[in-house]
């Protein structure tokens, strides 16, 4: 296959979106609600202030990801998905189900350490 059949490729195409290391963690922590950035960052247990801003910041350019300024002082912020982001939830149910049944991993809770369980 080449370059310029990958363009064509829904697969392809939705893979630049989501392939980013720390990505669809992001995604899955939003399908549960609106986040704030201290919220996802404490749930993804190891990720830099910059890297998650960084993929916020990806996710918010291609439409996955909006975020919500709340006129208040000090100013909230709250990071959501849109409605293209929240399709994106059975793509994440299906990981999740695959993780169970075929690598036999039980999901911890959110931000939890696997090593401590």
């Amino acid at each position: 296959m080449d370059s310029s059949s990958d363009n064509d490729c829904p697969v392809c195409a939705c893979a630049e979106i989501i392939s980013g290391k720390w990505t669809l963690l992001v995604i899955r922590d939003l399908a549960d609600g609106n986040r704030r950035f201290c919220e996802l960052e404490r749930s993804l247990d190891g990720i830099s202030p910059r890297t998650l801003s960084l993929r916020l910041r990806a996710l918010e350019d291609c439409g996955v990801v909006e975020r919500h300024t709340y006129p208040e002082v000090p100013p909230r912020v709250e990071y959501g998905l849109t409605e293209k982001g929240r399709a994106l939830s059975p793509l994440i149910e299906d990981m999740r189900d695959y993780g169970r049944e075929w690598l036999g991993v039980d999901e911890q809770p959110t931000g939890s350490d696997p090593v401590a369980a």
